[in-house]
């Protein structure tokens, strides 16, 4: 159900030339284990300039829009669907920030069932969990610590500071706490 519904979204934007890469909940069970998740989460490289396309596409591969995009959409970045036929939450968000552009560059191409789509890499999947900061989201940076001990960390602490400054936030000292927990220290 989901892997159809994944291979069917990236194919419609890979065809429409949208850089995209899969987040959030659906990107822990590539790199850790398998877990309950309900949506799919997709970060577009793209900007509010696209809206319009993106609307249409969605519409176009079967995807009801649960919002007035030119209201919601343009307040939040979040394009928020639902799959009409098995019911999957599918959330668009639009990001055209530093970070997210170098992110779409480390994206990573994993071959669903014969159709191939975008994951984001671990790092960054580790910084969208950090930045989320939900009891879930710090439970899935465990996990994926864990289960991948060999990570970009300069990489991952660069963005994480950088983020900090930018927003005044403790994102760093986060992970550094959940990375230490993670090993039983």
């Amino acid at each position: 159900m989901f892997l159809a519904l994944l291979n069917k979204i990236g194919h419609a934007l890979d065809a429409n030339r949208f850089p995209y890469m899969i987040i959030g909940g659906q990107a822990v069970l590539l790199y850790g284990e398998p877990r309950l998740t309900k949506d799919i989460d997709i970060t577009l490289g793209a900007s509010l300039d696209r809206l319009t396309e993106m609307t249409n596409l969605a519409t176009e591969i079967g995807l009801t829009i649960l919002v007035d995009p030119e209201d919601f959409t343009r307040r939040t970045l979040v394009l928020p669907c639902q799959d009409q036929e098995t019911g999957i939450r599918v959330d668009f968000i639009f990001s055209w920030s530093e970070y997210e552009q170098v992110a779409l560059q480390r994206r990573r191409a994993v071959d669903l069932d014969g159709g191939l789509v975008h994951f984001a890499s671990l790092e960054d999947v580790l910084i969208h969990k950090i930045i989320a900061g939900r009891p879930r989201d710090l439970e899935d940076v465990r996990l994926l610590l864990k289960k991948n001990p060999q990570y970009d960390e300069p990489y991952l602490l660069h963005w994480l500071h950088l983020l900090d400054e930018a927003l005044s936030a403790g994102f760093t000292e986060q992970f550094q706490q959940v990375k230490a927990e993670s090993r039983g220290g």
